[in-house]
């Protein structure tokens, strides 16, 4: 069994007794020493030295007599009101976040029997939200005289009440939890940021798997990284954070490296190897492009996920492994599901809590705070601050968030866009000249406008699509697309007209695709010939 350590506050006025009269009166903390069935290896005992260094001696030194186990830590703690609930939030909190503590090796104790009332349900607010990974412990004196002084015990859960004061800081420390997931990033976008304020509850909350989708450089490794970081903070995970890209698991490789192997599995297994799965006992392991593993890898790791064991290759030793599964990927799972190469119950086990990251095109009011991000981070790993000329960064922003910025891989270009132009900026300044050499080589690297559909208009147009709004451009993305599909111009125009041609008795869909496609200068001809 691992040490049992309790913390809890003196008992000012239970605890007090000098003489031997004071062995006939139960005392909590004292107490605490008299259990055959709960012995206490440490008791961290929180107490103003100042004003009762002298009780806090006295307990110290007979729970040497009574419970010589038991190390007592007299911890000196200056709270200026102790019926003030801030007062007494602040200074708890702050031991929360100071402490060492080590679930592995050790089980906690909240004693919550001494201490006034304010800080008892201080006591009880950070122990419900993880800030101490511990246990409520309530002890009371006997209910007989004739029954001794060591009273009883019990661990406890409570329904906790809720104070409006605490509540606030409670709601700023969720903010500071989601600002953190954002890696500080203010940004602006309503669905990202509701999405981040779910993600950062079921973070807290649950241990249930997570499934991030988005494409490729959506975030979805920072975010995964983020959500275990933030949970090591509320001493939920322990263990450590292992990621691996499941595209680069190929053949009998994958098994090996997710669920290890024994010394001699096969030919060159020349050492037990541990696996994945092991190394991430009691932390989160990170599977991106989790659509990418073979039909005998998913059901492994589905049997991992629901019994926590699972056998190394070459092995007939169930091994454990108990760890809390992030998965990515930027495909459709269900699709994969329907055709047959993903498997559903391992979806469905993935499937609870599904967050879509939207790319960074979709968040085009995001690009400007994550602009900014990019050039901290440069002058953080570079050991040299660059700045945007203000026509410059104007310049720059036009381009990165019009539609013309394809932003195909997302927050990697950004990052490497950033960095090309930060490292080329002479006197630390980014000019209007390196930004327009910078939208160039972006557009080079996308292509004509960055996405198949333009790239047909800017063969078919040429410079007179730089003249064509956006609306229009999309409507025409559209029709061209069923072009594409149709064997004629008749057949085009029954499919993009088909439920107004209901109501006309006149039903030449030909000729209105006609006009149509004339308002652009271009001809069915054409369109047919060249897309």
């Amino acid at each position: 069994m691992k040490p049992k350590v309790v913390i809890g506050f003196l008992g000012t006025q239970l605890d007090a007794g000098r003489g031997a009269g004071r062995w006939e009166k139960w005392r909590p903390s004292v107490s605490l020493g008299m259990h055959e069935d709960f012995v206490v290896s440490r008791l961290e005992l929180l107490a103003d030295q100042r004003r009762y260094g002298d009780v806090a001696d006295q307990v110290r030194a007979d729970l040497a007599q009574v419970s010589p186990e038991t190390d007592v830590r007299v911890r000196d703690t200056y709270i200026a009101d102790p019926w003030d609930f801030e007062s007494v939030y602040s200074v708890l909190h702050d031991f929360s976040r100071d402490y060492p503590f080590d679930v592995e090796k050790e089980d906690y104790y909240i004693h919550i029997t001494t201490g006034t009332h304010v800080a008892q349900i201080c006591l009880f607010l950070l122990t419900e939200s993880r800030h101490f990974p511990a246990r409520l412990l309530q002890t009371s004196p006997p209910r007989k005289q004739r029954e001794g002084v060591s009273g009883d015990y019990s661990v406890i859960d409570l329904d906790l009440s809720k104070y409006d004061r605490i509540a606030e800081r409670f709601i700023k420390e969720q903010q500071t939890d989601q600002a953190y997931l954002k890696s500080g990033i203010a940004t602006l976008n309503p669905a990202f940021n509701r999405m981040i304020e779910q993600i950062e509850t079921v973070a807290i909350r649950s241990a249930a798997p997570i499934l991030l989708m988005g494409p490729t450089g959506a975030g979805k490794s920072q975010l995964a990284k983020r959500i275990f970081e933030l949970k090591k903070l509320r001493h939920q995970l322990p263990g450590n954070f292992v990621e691996v890209n499941c595209a680069t698991l190929r053949g009998d490789g994958a098994m090996s490296a997710l669920f290890g192997h024994i010394k001699g599995a096969y030919t060159g297994a020349v050492q037990e190897r541990a696996g994945l799965l092991r190394s991430a006992n009691k932390g989160l392991l990170f599977l991106d492009e989790i659509g990418e593993l073979g039909a005998d890898e998913q059901a492994m790791l589905l049997r991992a996920l629901e019994e926590k064991r699972f056998l190394p290759v070459g092995s007939d030793k169930e091994v454990q492994s108990d760890f809390q599964l992030i998965a990515g990927t930027n495909r459709d799972l269900g699709q994969r599901v329907s055709e047959g190469s993903f498997r559903d119950d391992l979806y469905a086990r993935l499937n609870l809590w599904t967050f879509q990251l939207p790319g960074l095109a979709d968040r085009a009011e995001d690009i400007e705070p994550n602009l900014d991000f990019e050039l901290e981070r440069f002058a953080e790993g570079n050991q040299r601050r660059v700045m945007f000329n203000r026509e410059a960064r104007d310049r720059y922003l036009a381009f990165a968030m019009s539609a013309d910025a394809a932003w195909s891989g997302n927050f990697r270009d950004l990052g490497a866009s950033v960095t090309r132009m930060a490292t080329l900026a002479a006197s630390g300044r980014i000019r209007i000249e390196a930004v327009d050499e910078e939208i160039g080589r972006l557009k080079r690297l996308w292509g004509p406008a960055g996405s198949q559909d333009d790239r047909v208009l800017s063969r078919l147009l040429g410079d007179r699509m730089q003249d064509i709004d956006s609306f229009d451009r999309a409507q025409l993305c559209e029709v061209l697309k069923t072009c594409r599909r149709a064997k004629s111009l008749s057949e085009a125009g029954r499919m993009l007209f088909a439920a107004s041609r209901k109501r006309r008795s006149s039903t030449n869909d030909a000729d209105r695709l006609r006009k149509y496609l004339a308002r652009f200068d271009l001809s069915w001809e054409e369109v047919a010939e060249r897309v």
